[in-house]
């Protein structure tokens, strides 16, 4: 065959291509159980965070130290076990109406954590916020987000923002209280935290999550 000629060139790339595709094919197989367990234990991570565990090093043992179950709310506010496998994202779960508690212990006191989501200004926006049994002042919180922007919205994840949840109230009358207000506009700190200077629309993002998700979580959190 002429190796100059233009069908030369399109059977070697077509060529070329099909191989690639194969191999590239190949390695996403071969790597998918490991891509999930990765998944699997960065959220196991963050459920932990939420509970103020940080620097695990054997995450799935420290996961089950703490984590005794994870559970779905019923309408009436009761829990039933969670059968499904578990989940590395609750945008759909929450989406579905599919609202995980996970029931752990703590030195021997219950905390709940409820994951919650939503959308910050470039993108979703996440979370864990973990409660004492009385199912209103929160213990710890985790967030997270795709795309915020440094030095601004992406603020919420550092801990100086986290921090300002601990032993804030979620429930004012039977209507979730605990958010996110305006930075240096707080009226009720003992449901509000300060937003971030220079990150409104996250802030209130935040602020808008966290309400929204737990208000879902209304039956439950009343249920004492």
């Amino acid at each position: 065959m002429n190796t100059n000629s233009n069908s030369y060139t399109i059977i070697y790339a077509s060529i070329m291509v099909v191989i690639v595709a194969f191999l590239l094919a190949f390695v996403s197989s071969s790597l998918k159980e490991k891509q999930y367990q990765n998944v699997e234990q960065d959220t196991k991570k963050q459920i932990l965070a939420a509970l103020n565990v940080y620097d695990v090093k054997d995450v799935n043992a420290e996961y089950d130290k703490y984590v005794k179950e994870d559970d779905l709310m019923q309408a009436d506010g009761s829990l039933v076990k969670n059968d499904a496998a578990f989940q590395t994202s609750y945008k759909g779960e929450i989406a579905n109406g599919r609202l995980h508690v996970f029931v752990c212990d703590v030195d021997g006191q219950t905390k709940y954590v409820l994951p919650i989501y939503g959308a910050g200004l470039w993108g979703p926006i996440w979370g864990y916020i973990a409660l004492n049994d009385d199912k209103d002042t929160v213990y710890g919180v985790y967030f997270s987000h795709q795309g915020e922007t440094p030095g601004l919205g992406a603020e919420i994840t550092t801990t100086k923002f986290q921090d300002q949840f601990l032993g804030k109230h979620v429930m004012e009358n039977g209507t979730v209280a605990l958010g996110v207000e305006k930075h240096g506009k707080v009226a009720k700190p003992d449901y509000q935290v300060d937003g971030i200077s220079g990150g409104t629309i996250t802030s209130k993002g935040v602020d808008a999550m966290i309400k929204d998700c737990l208000s879902m979580y209304n039956s439950f959190l009343t249920n004492k």
